[in-house]
C-alpha cells in the first residue's frame, strides 16, 4: 500500500481551471502581505468586520436622519465635513466591500467542495444571510430617497405588483399623483434597523457546526481595512445624487452595481420572466449541496472509533474542528469515557487520526494504524538512503504535488491532509533510512480543514498530544507551509533542507523500527514491525 492522492481531492474539468486561477491569486497576495495577513484567506472574517462597521456608521446617520425629510436629513449629514461626510462614506464603501468579502467567500467555499454534506448548511445559511443583507442595503439606498433610490423602488414594486399579493397596484404610490406617504420610508426605516438582527441569527446558524470559529480577523489586517475605508471616505466622499421628482424624468441614473445589478435586467423584461429568473437561480444556489457532491463511490467515510484502543485523553474532541466528537460513558465495561463520532457532523478530514496517540480513531484507512502500514510499504518500495529527504505534502495545497514521485530530489509522500498525519509516520521514515522529513502544508489561514495545519506544526514542535517522540532528532524535521500555485518558494525550502540534513552526521540504521503506543491492543507490535507480515 502506498500513499495516493484521495479521490476527495481531485478536482472537476468545470472547477480546475477557477481553482488555478484562485491559487495564483493566493500566491500573488502572499507574497504581498504573508499567509497571515492574506486578505483573500480572511474574506468571511472580513465579511463580518464590514457588518459591524456598518452597524457602528449606522448607528451615527439614524441620529441625524429624519423620516418626515429623508433626502434633506442626508444633505444635512452630507454637509457635516468633519463627521456626517465621511461617516456617511466609510458606510457606503463598506457595503461595497461586504459584498466583494462575501463573493470572494462563496467562490472559495464553492471550488473546494465545502458546500455539501455536514457544510451545506452552512452553505444554506449563508445564502439567507446574503439574502438579508442585500435587502437591507435596498432599504438603505431607498432611505435617501434620490434618483436611485425611487428607481429602486419603483423596479420593486412593479415586480411585487406581478404577483397576487395586494388588492391594488402599489406602483401608483410612485406615480407622483400625490406625495409619497411618511409610512412608506417609516417601513424602509424599520426594516433597515430590524432586519440586522435577523442576520446575526442566521451568522450563528452559518458557524454553528465550527468549533472556534473565527468571526473577525488579525488584527492588524482588520484595523488597516477600517484605515483605509476611513481614509477614502475622506478623501473621496460618497456621492449624493439629486433629490427624487416624480415630476422630472431621470434619463440617467447612478447604480450601485453591487446591490442594483439587477434593475437593467428586470427593466428589459416582463415581471413574469423577471420572477422565473430570479427563482431559476435561487434553485440553483439552494440545490448546489445536492449537485456539488461527491458519486457515493468517492464519498469518503466518517470517522470511526475503536473503543478498546480508546484512552478517553478526549483530545480528538477537543482538536476537531467541526466538534463532531464528543466523549460519552464506555459500554465495553470500563470505567470512563471514549469518542463517539457524529456522522451527520463529521467532514471526514481526518484530523482525529493524527491526534489520537494510540491510533484508535480516524476515517476509514486512514487511521494512525493505517498510516504506518502505508509508510512502511513507502519505505519498502523506496529504500531513502540518510543524504536523502523525504516530502510530506498536502494533496490540496503545498505546490500541488500529489502526483509527483520526486520534487527537487526530495521523495514526495502525499496525504490528505497534515492535519490527519500521525507524528509516528515522521518517526517512522527518519528511523526507517531517511535522512530526513520536510512537511509542507498549507497556508495555516488557508487549511482546507481550518486547524490542521496548526494542530500539525503544534505536534511536532509544541508537544501537542500524540506529539513526535523526543528521541526523534528535531534537526531533521522541517516544516513549511505553501499553496497550491507556491511550487518556487517551495522548491528553495526543500533545497536548502536537503543541504542541511546532509551536513549532519548520517544516523546510526536500524534494523527494526519499533514505536511506543498508549493502549493495549497485543497486536500492535504485528502492525509495527517490519520483520513480520500484515496479519
Amino acid at each position: 500500500m502506498t500513499p495516493t492522492e484521495p479521490t476527495s481531492s481531485r478536482s472537476s474539468p468545470l472547477t480546475r481551471v477557477p481553482r488555478r486561477a484562485l491559487a495564483r491569486l493566493d500566491a500573488w497576495f502572499d507574497r504581498l502581505y504573508g499567509w497571515r495577513y492574506n486578505p483573500l484567506y480572511q474574506s468571511g472574517t472580513i465579511a463580518v468586520l464590514m457588518l459591524v462597521v456598518l452597524v457602528v456608521t449606522g448607528l451615527y446617520l439614524l441620529l441625524y436622519y429624519r423620516i418626515g425629510a429623508p433626502y434633506a436629513s442626508v444633505e444635512r449629514i452630507q454637509d457635516q465635513i468633519w463627521a456626517g461626510r465621511w461617516i456617511r462614506a466609510v458606510h457606503r464603501y463598506a457595503s461595497d466591500a461586504a459584498m466583494i468579502a462575501i463573493g470572494v467567500h462563496a467562490l472559495r467555499m464553492l471550488l473546494r467542495g465545502r458546500s455539501w454534506g455536514p457544510r451545506a448548511l452552512a452553505w444554506l445559511s449563508g445564502l439567507g444571510l446574503l439574502a438579508l443583507f442585500v435587502f437591507v442595503a435596498l432599504t438603505g439606498f431607498v432611505m435617501v430617497w434620490d434618483v436611485q433610490g425611487r428607481l429602486l423602488a419603483m423596479e420593486g414594486a412593479r415586480l411585487l405588483d406581478a404577483l397576487p399579493i395586494f388588492s391594488e397596484p402599489i406602483s401608483r404610490a410612485f406615480s407622483g399623483e400625490r406625495s409619497m406617504p411618511g409610512a412608506f420610508f417609516f417601513l424602509n426605516y424599520f426594516l433597515h434597523i430590524a432586519l440586522p438582527l435577523g442576520m446575526l441569527l442566521f451568522l450563528y446558524i452559518h458557524v454553528s457546526r465550527l468549533a472556534r470559529a473565527k468571526l473577525l480577523p488579525p488584527r492588524r489586517l482588520g484595523w488597516g481595512i477600517v484605515g483605509v475605508l476611513v481614509l477614502l471616505g475622506v478623501v473621496r466622499p460618497a456621492p449624493l445624487p439629486p433629490e427624487a421628482d416624480p415630476s422630472v424624468i431621470a434619463h440617467q441614473v447612478p447604480l450601485d452595481w453591487f446591490f442594483a445589478f439587477w434593475v437593467p435586467v428586470t427593466q428589459a423584461v416582463a415581471p413574469g420572466v423577471a420572477w422565473l429568473l430570479a427563482g431559476g437561480l435561487t434553485l440553483a444556489l439552494v440545490t448546489i449541496p445536492l449537485w456539488t457532491q461527491p458519486r457515493s463511490g468517492d464519498r469518503p467515510g466518517p470517522s470511526n472509533v475503536e473503543e478498546r484502543q480508546c484512552t478517553g485523553c478526549t483530545q480528538c474532541s477537543v482538536d476537531c474542528p467541526y466538534e463532531a466528537i464528543t466523549m460519552v460513558t464506555r459500554s465495553d465495561g470500563r470505567i470512563g469515557l471514549v469518542a463517539s463520532v457524529d456522522p451527520d457532523l463529521c467532514v471526514s478530514c481526518g484530523i482525529c487520526a493524527g491526534s489520537c496517540a494510540p491510533m484508535s480513531v480516524g476515517p476509514p484507512g486512514r487511521t494512525g494504524r493505517d498510516q504506518l502500514a502505508q509508510v512502511r510499504a513507502f519505505l519498502a518500495e523506496k529504500e531513502p538512503g540518510a543524504d536523502q529527504v523525504v516530502l510530506v505534502a498536502c494533496s490540496r495545497g503545498a505546490g500541488e504535488l500529489a502526483d509527483m514521485a520526486e520534487f527537487e530530489e526530495a521523495l514526495v509522500y502525499p496525504v490528505e491532509c497534515i492535519g490527519s498525519l500521525h507524528t509516528s509516520v515522521v518517526e517512522f521514515l527518519v528511523r526507517g533510512g531517511a535522512g530526513g522529513v520536510f512537511v509542507a502544508a498549507c497556508p495555516e489561514r488557508d487549511c482546507w480543514n481550518r486547524e490542521g495545519t496548526k494542530w500539525a506544526r503544534e505536534r511536532l514542535f509544541a508537544d501537542r498530544e500524540a506529539e513526535l517522540k523526543e528521541r526523534v532528532d528535531r534537526a531533521r524535521v522541517g516544516f513549511t507551509e505553501a499553496g497550491a500555485a507556491e511550487r518556487g518558494g517551495l522548491a528553495e525550502e526543500v533545497r536548502d533542507f536537503t543541504t542541511a540534513v546532509r551536513r549532519l552526521i548520517p544516523p546510526e540504521p536500524e534494523d527494526t523500527v519499533e514505536l511506543d503506543l498508549d493502549c493495549d491492543r497485543p497486536v500492535a507490535s504485528s502492525v509495527l514491525d517490519p520483520g513480520e507480515a500484515d496479519r
